[in-house]
């Protein structure tokens, strides 16, 4: 839609809605429906300089440089009409949301058949808010103490993780984002751009035992040395398709090995250097999953907690509690 010098554009696949706002050069006031991937391909295809939009009855013409497209367009009347979300406006800081977004998104499900699996938990907790995923091979918590007035006590919603995926590429460089919750649906505006979506209406799994679980054993490590080593080795247990088995850590008092056998590749180890107190154990994880994990924690010392090779390990960084990351091991005979 073009209002003078202002171009607002909406994309939406009815569940989620993007809006932003660009200053052009406009000539005349007016608006138009494209198909939407079509129009994006074309635009990105375009030498770089300035493009040219003219709308009629049934047809847009777009055109750079020696390049022209005529483009069918939709019928205005066919595209939905979307009302603002109602609720409470709440600002917080987009930097710590964002940096909670990549620790907490990866760990979602992308399985459309466990749908509450594949939304973020966005909860009250304390004095800030908690944001929590799992695809139920592993969990990620996040808490964002900053962020206090957001939900009231109690309170909480559930936020697909494909949205959340596309507002964490939006926020990038911004300062401040806005939420407005509504009954059925959440809106995040951050400069230009708007982001809709619905929430999912489910139940979410009770997670907090998965946490509190007593663990004797615990090895604490520098994390970069530790995620190199899972990289290197996982190279022996992956297969064609990138997708890898389990990676062995056989647990002692100043070191861990880690271990990855194929019978049809061989076998790899590496050693690295550890603090480890507990009992003898060696424990197996789905490599992709640990280095998710470990790519997800802060800072330079991390633990690793766990109470044996069947039940789930804790991680975290050793200088705060904010971030958590509970991870099932793998069987291996």
């Amino acid at each position: 839609m073009l209002r003078g010098d202002s171009l607002t554009i909406t994309g939406s696949d009815l569940d989620l809605t993007i809006t932003t706002t660009i200053v052009v050069s406009g000539e005349s006031d007016g608006e138009v429906v494209l198909q939407g991937k079509l129009t994006a391909d074309i635009i990105r295809s375009l030498e770089a300089g300035a493009v040219t939009v003219e709308a009629e009855a049934h047809q847009a013409h777009i055109s750079a440089g020696r390049s022209k497209f005529d483009v069918v367009v939709i019928p205005s009347e066919e595209y939905p009409n979307f009302t603002d979300v109602d609720g409470e406006q709440i600002t917080i800081d987009a930097r710590s949301f964002e940096e909670g977004l990549k620790q907490v998104v990866r760990a979602a499900s992308h399985d459309e058949t466990r749908i509450t699996l594949t939304g973020v938990l966005i909860a009250s907790e304390d004095s800030g808010i908690r944001m929590v995923s799992t695809d139920s091979y592993r969990l990620a918590v996040r808490d964002l103490p900053s962020a206090a007035a957001v939900l009231g006590e109690g309170d909480q919603v559930l936020v697909p993780s494909r949205a959340l995926n596309e507002l964490s590429r939006i926020i990038r460089n911004e300062e401040q984002i806005t939420l407005v919750i509504g009954e059925s649906d959440i809106m995040f505006e951050t400069g230009s751009v708007t982001l809709r979506t619905k929430l999912i209406e489910e139940q979410y799994p009770a997670y907090r035992n998965l946490i509190a679980l007593e663990r004797s054993n615990r090895l604490i490590i520098d994390r970069l040395s530790l995620l190199d080593a899972v990289k290197r080795v996982r190279l022996m247990v992956s297969d064609s398709s990138g997708t890898a088995t389990a990676v062995r850590l056989n647990l002692d008092a100043d070191h861990v090995e880690l271990v990855a056998e194929n019978p049809e590749r061989g076998r790899a180890s590496e050693s690295v250097d550890a603090t480890y107190s507990g009992a003898q154990l060696t424990v197996a994880f789905n490599p992709d999953y640990l280095i998710d994990g470990l790519d997800a924690t802060p800072g330079e010392v991390i633990f690793l907690d766990t109470v044996d090779e069947e039940r789930p390990a804790l991680m975290g960084p050793m200088d705060d509690d904010e971030f958590r990351y509970v991870l099932m091991p793998v069987r291996v005979s």
